[in-house]
């Protein structure tokens, strides 16, 4: 008896976007763009190896869309109204695509005025019929209304990004219904990217609560009468047609002509002598090289692999970014070269032009990079192939025993041609530290990668496989390669004991730090290739690569701290201090230290007999800040001395005291240090010192910043985006009053104020003011309500209220956290990945944080995005303009402060303006102005 037929209907369409958003702009010898065609080609030559190493087809055609236009448009001429043209530089791909699925020598399907959903609808019911499997390689959710078995003939589904198969269970476990009833789920969720309008407020769990509960969409519409008085039933009854209408919108047609026959689409392999010929014309070398060096049709390559994911978003990442790695020996630290003579030192450079690729790593005498010395240079190039070069090796007693190794300045005239060279690519771990290192020595480096960056581009606030979920190297040589690399510790011990690196013997030395190299040219080997299979390109090389060096050389300026005002400050805080410490003794009737949680907790609930203690697991009563702040509104004088002392004994201990420690004394001047992958949702971080934490509004803050001044002549410019999370929030959602306030230059809380309230005061704008920005973060009716002082059933009129005047915001918050519960991970404008893996999890607590912050990570994500962008920009820009000598020195949240002469201060602020403003354009074109304000000063402070 013949094998059953399988069927495999690619949806290419869905391919196409993903394919150009996940690679950089690339051109072919002809000049005409084709980043998307490589992408594209890539992807289905991964999928016709792995379908052959599988269960492969028997049959199989790519559907594509050949036009916009279908007969739903004449249904409702509204359908898909809000889609944006394609990107210009798409266009003359399509065309190109057509042929990639012809040198693949399979049928490409498209048919005027028919949507690719209904071609694939129509030919999957068609091959059912005859008794064929038919798999639907896709993860569009309008499809999943096809998934089911009929006479032993199945439908399914394939989603190729996370490897998982869908089947009726999927479909189930996803909608909360069968497949035949997921078309009356869509129907009143609606579907803003096709512009289907559904029911207004209606969600996903709403939706397939009413279909499971009632059967159908009819059923569930006529429901509604019986219903007690709510916000649903007014919107099931006043939107019925709505979702009338969108139920013959989300139907898929079945019976459209078939222009390809079932067995015409039979698979007979792949002929190499087409798809050669394709690749070679348009420049894809490697492509062809991998063919050539195979058997004629596509082979696995290790670069195509995209990670292996679960279906659930709670589980997608526990171990979605594991590899199969390619073929590399385990490491053998035996392997590695001490490099002691100029002439194994010119060796090792000869060869790693000749490679152009080499991982660098730098040791120092300590982790401070502007006051460290530099101890040695490790270089990698390959597996097990690496060195280490020792240069202020020895004891650091004058008399003490050195080993031989290359006098310093010889082996840096040597290493920085190399260093330098653009025809070279340099890798490093957390490269902006060994930028500094080898600036400060007089060697400047580029073209560069980093891999901790890469990683964190990849995986950010992904759940992993108990290793750990951050990007030190230790943790990603564990996590990728299996392998556990050497510890400091191990070497250098700890406590007293220990002793600097560069009193290490030699071969201990060499194994530490070459290692270190070693490992960081494997994990870019196995990382890199992911970015392109991932869709981390875009913000890996748009937004965060070229921002390593930008933040380095930011580190290196540092910004000038007057010590007196800050020792002034200091001594004033201390007085304030006591001060606080007396009166709040006297009001708890004994003296008691304020900075103890523990006696504090009990004189709060045991002497003074305040309500509402709860003790820990360690037996003392809870005093955080939440329940300060409930004690002080109910009235408690001592709660809030308490708070105000915290904050003075912080901001002294963090500031005005830290700061004058912190003083470079080569510099004189402070250095912080910026982690590119500190925050999940891409933003900088700063730390030793942290200077994104001092108070924005307060008068004390105020005071804090006068404390950073300009040199004689200078002047601080201080350029802030203004309020620009809801400007971002205005396009993503699509708010057409909000963007028209934005545009007129309206201040958008008295807009909101007026929209919602009727009228514009003090009282209704501060709560306007409060609303829109908590809106954006998830927040709950209980936590509105504590902030505005209102009971939590005014709090939820007010969130209504909001979602009616603005109903854009709400759909954006439900498709967004849809998105991510199905996906693992939110995605800002720029292709940054933020993954939440507890977003589905059991425990309320965990998934419903997890939902707040899925909610704002696009927005605070883009934002983050955008600014780096400016940095990067900002440098060339104003030395094509002649300010060489503006120096970038801080990058708080939406803020950048510039210390620059001030005979430059007139030329300056334009460019600047103009830089920020336009960062987002042409990888993104926002809907919204990006407003830009401009301060200046002696010193911050004043700058604000």
């Amino acid at each position: 008896m013949a094998a059953q037929p399988h069927l495999y209907l690619v949806d290419g369409s869905a391919y196409i976007f993903r394919a150009y958003h996940r690679l950089p702009p690339l051109t072919d010898p002809e000049g005409t763009p084709v980043g998307a065609v490589y992408g594209y080609t890539t992807m289905l030559w991964k999928l016709a190896e792995d379908l052959d190493k599988a269960d492969g087809p028997t049959h199989l055609a790519v559907v594509l869309d050949k036009s916009s236009y279908s007969f739903r448009n004449e249904i409702y001429d509204q359908y898909k109204a809000n889609r944006p043209d394609p990107p210009e530089d798409l266009v003359p791909q399509f065309p190109l695509i057509r042929d990639a699925t012809r040198a693949f020598s399979l049928p490409c399907i498209e048919e005027p005025d028919v949507e690719a959903d209904d071609m694939i609808a129509s030919y999957a019911r068609a091959a059912q019929e005859q008794g064929w499997n038919v798999t639907i390689v896709s993860s569009d959710k309008d499809l999943m209304q096809l998934v089911g078995d009929k006479d032993g003939a199945k439908i399914d589904m394939l989603d190729t990004m996370k490897s998982a198969r869908i089947y009726i269970e999927e479909v189930e476990e996803k909608f909360g219904v069968p497949p035949e009833k997921v078309g009356d789920v869509l129907a009143l969720m609606g579907d803003s990217v096709d512009n289907i309008p559904g029911i207004f407020g209606v969600g996903p769990k709403t939706a397939s609560k009413l279909i499971a509960e009632h059967g159908d969409l009819s059923a569930a519409l006529d429901s509604a009468e019986s219903m007690k008085k709510s916000k649903l039933k007014e919107r099931l009854i006043e939107h019925r047609e709505d979702a009338e209408l969108s139920r013959v919108l989300v139907t898929l047609k079945e019976d459209c002509e078939l222009p390809v026959a079932l067995d015409d689409m039979k698979l007979d392999g792949v002929p190499s002598e087409p798809l050669a010929a394709f690749l070679e014309k348009h420049g894809f070398t490697s492509l062809l090289k991998r063919l050539e060096a195979g058997t004629g049709s596509p082979t696995r390559a290790n670069d195509l692999n995209p990670a292996k994911q679960d279906t659930k978003g709670a589980e997608a990442s526990s171990d979605g970014n594991r590899q199969p790695l390619p073929a590399m020996p385990e490491v053998d630290r035996s392997a590695y070269e001490c490099v002691q003579t100029m002439e194994r030192l010119e060796h090792w450079i000869e060869r790693a032009r000749a490679a152009r690729l080499v991982a660098v790593d730098t040791e120092t005498s300590s982790l401070d990079c502007m006051q460290c010395d530099l101890v040695g240079v490790s270089l990698a190039l390959g597996p097990n192939d690496a060195c280490y070069i020792p240069l202020r090796h020895g004891g650091s007693d004058m008399f003490a025993d050195k080993p031989e190794q290359i006098e310093v300045s010889a082996a840096l005239d040597a290493l920085r041609p190399l260093l330098s060279d653009d025809a070279v690519l340099k890798v490093f771990h957390n490269g902006k530290y060994d930028l500094n290192v080898l600036a400060r020595n007089g060697v400047a480096v580029h073209p560069i990668d980093d891999t901790m960056v890469i990683s964190f581009d990849l995986d950010a606030g992904r759940a992993l496989d108990g290793i750990g979920g951050g990007h030190g190297m230790d943790e990603l040589a564990e996590r990728h390669l299996g392998h556990k690399c050497l510890t400091f510790k191990e070497l250098c011990g700890t406590g007293k004991k220990a002793i600097p690196f560069g009193e290490v013997p030699l071969d201990k030395a060499t194994e530490y730090a070459a290692e270190d190299a070693d490992v960081t040219w494997r994990l870019h080997t196995i990382l890199k290739p992911r970015l392109a299979t991932e869709g981390g390109t875009r913000v890996y090389e748009r937004v965060d690569r070229p921002l390593v060096p930008v933040v380095a050389q930011m580190e290196r300026y540092g910004i000038k701290v007057d010590r007196a005002r800050l020792a002034k400050l200091s001594e004033e805080f201390a007085k304030e201090i006591g001060r606080l410490e007396g009166e709040i003794h006297e009001i708890a009737g004994t003296e008691f230290t304020v900075g103890s949680p523990k006696q504090l907790g009990e004189v709060l609930f045991d002497t003074l007999g305040y309500k509402g203690g709860k003790k820990g697991k360690s037996g003392q009563y809870s005093t955080d800040q939440s329940v300060l702040e409930r004690l002080s509104g109910e009235g408690a004088e001592i709660a809030e001395k308490v708070l105000e002392w915290r904050q003075l004994a912080k901001l002294k201990s963090t500031y005005t005291d830290a700061l004058q420690e912190a003083i470079n004394p080569e510099t004189s001047r402070v250095h912080t240090s910026y982690s590119l992958v500190g925050a999940q949702t891409g933003r900088l971080s700063s730390t030793d010192p942290n200077l994104q934490n001092i108070p924005i509004r307060t008068e004390i803050g105020r005071q804090i910043r006068e404390a950073f001044v300009a040199e004689e002549g200078n002047v601080l410019l201080a350029a802030d985006y203004s309020q620009i999370e809801l400007r971002l929030a205005a396009h993503m959602a699509d708010v057409p009053s909000l963007k028209e306030a934005f545009e007129e230059g309206e201040d958008i809380h008295s807009r909101t104020a007026k929209e919602m309230f009727g009228e514009v005061n003090r009282d209704t704008r501060g709560r306007a003011k409060t609303i829109n920005f908590a809106i954006l973060y998830g927040i709950s009716r209980w936590g509105l309500a504590g902030r505005l002082g209102v009971e939590a059933d005014e709090a939820q009129d007010m969130i209504d209220t909001y979602f009616q005047r603005f109903p854009g915001i709400q759909r954006y918050i439900l498709e967004t956290t849809e998105r991510v519960r199905e996906r693992g991970y939110s995605e800002t404008l720029f292709g940054r990945k933020t993954w939440f893996p507890r977003i589905n999890s059991k425990n309320p607590n965990e998934r419903q944080g997890s939902e707040r912050a899925a909610i704002n990570a696009p927005i605070q994500g883009t934002s983050a995005d955008i600014i780096k962008r400016a940095m990067a920009r900002m440098m060339p820009a104003l030395e094509e303009a002649g300010l060489g000598n503006v120096r970038m020195l801080l990058q708080v949240h939406d803020e950048l402060v510039f210390e620059l002469p001030e005979s430059d201060l007139d030329q300056a602020k334009p460019v600047i303006e103009r830089v920020m403003a336009e960062a987002a354009q042409p990888a993104v074109e926002l809907t919204v102005p990006l407003g830009v304000e401009i301060g200046t000063g002696k010193s911050w402070g004043a700058a604000h």
